[in-house]
């Protein structure tokens, strides 16, 4: 999720699940090979385990790509063949390249060849209004050819002209089945199903047919539902967390980044919807957006954000 899941943001998640994977924003294979690679490829080691999310088409330039994410540590590379927007179609990749599974094919190989590390495909299950399950049949078995085992796959069509990015991900109707029908096909392959789900029961009804699910705003939004994540799907104990701690450690990784000169406003804006569902959340969520507050330290602001939110639940 472009200007979403950075650094700061994944720091977030993993305090609240260690055992979720978690994926990098869709990094350009341009701004790797010609522009501030450190900027983009950066993370803290708790992060783990990491996937790049790429964003190309020329198999030499993936594949440097590829190489970059490895010798930074990363754990999976992830070719992004979902994304509908109109900037990313003007550089040929994202969404349109399923309509292009032999050009996909010949990138995932070239990336198998340059690194080590698994390289999984990210995709739709169609574009545009050709709704043939064949389509998408065809496009994983071309490409898992190339050596792609695993498919993470948004249940939705990409319309490629007419809708914008957010109109993608409610307007085209979402066809879980047909993301059940691959992983009956390509019993083989491992597919995780990505788009529309919610709760806990409808991931466990979900992982009765594929291998895997990816929550995306979801999470961002309601990011405390991490914290059951690992009691819930992975059989882990209860860690225990509480949302005061959690924002606690934040500040303290808000004062690290200051001394990089990181504004605690570019890492707060990820832990709005912190205390969601809780009374008085509004009024905290106010505090830490409120620009006038930019001066002053983040732990203050998480004073003042607490004190917000006690005066609510005393109201």
């Amino acid at each position: 999720m472009m200007d979403w899941t950075d650094r700061h943001c994944r720091y977030l998640h993993r305090l609240l699940s260690k055992r979720a994977r978690l994926y990098t924003e869709m990094v350009t294979t341009g701004v790797l090979l010609h522009g501030d690679v450190p900027r983009h490829l950066d993370f803290n080691e708790v992060e783990h385990p990491l996937a790049l999310q790429l964003g190309g088409s020329e198999p030499a330039d993936l594949a440097r790509s590829a190489r970059l994410g490895e010798q930074w540590g990363y754990d999976e590379i992830n070719l992004n063949c979902g994304c509908p927007s109109e900037r990313v179609q003007r550089g040929a990749f994202g969404a349109c390249l399923m309509a292009e599974p032999a050009t996909v094919a010949d990138g995932v190989k070239a990336m198998r060849d340059a690194v080590s590390l698994p390289v999984t495909v990210k995709h739709r299950i169609g574009i545009d209004r050709v709704e043939s399950y064949a389509f998408v049949r065809d496009f994983v078995g071309q490409v898992s050819e190339a050596g792609c085992q695993t498919f993470i796959v948004h249940a939705r069509n990409a319309w490629l002209q007419g809708l914008s990015p957010k109109e993608n991900r409610q307007i085209p109707p979402l066809r879980h089945e047909l993301v059940h029908r691959l992983k009956h096909d390509f019993p083989a392959l491992i597919i995780a199903i990505n788009g529309g789900l919610t709760s806990a029961e409808q991931v466990h009804t979900q992982l009765q047919s594929v291998d895997g699910v990816m929550i995306g705003r979801q999470a961002y939004h309601q990011p405390w539902w991490l914290a059951s994540w690992d009691a819930e799907f992975f059989g882990l104990a209860d860690p225990g967390l509480n949302r005061d701690e959690v924002e606690d450690t934040m500040v303290e990784y808000m004062e690290r980044q200051a001394l990089n000169g990181v504004p605690w406003s570019m890492v707060a804006r990820h832990m709005l919807g912190l205390r969601h569902g809780q009374t008085g959340s509004r009024r905290w969520r106010q505090v830490w957006s409120d620009h006038r507050l930019k001066g002053e330290a983040p732990r203050r602001v998480s004073q003042l954000a607490r004190a917000a939110m006690q005066a609510a639940v005393l109201a």
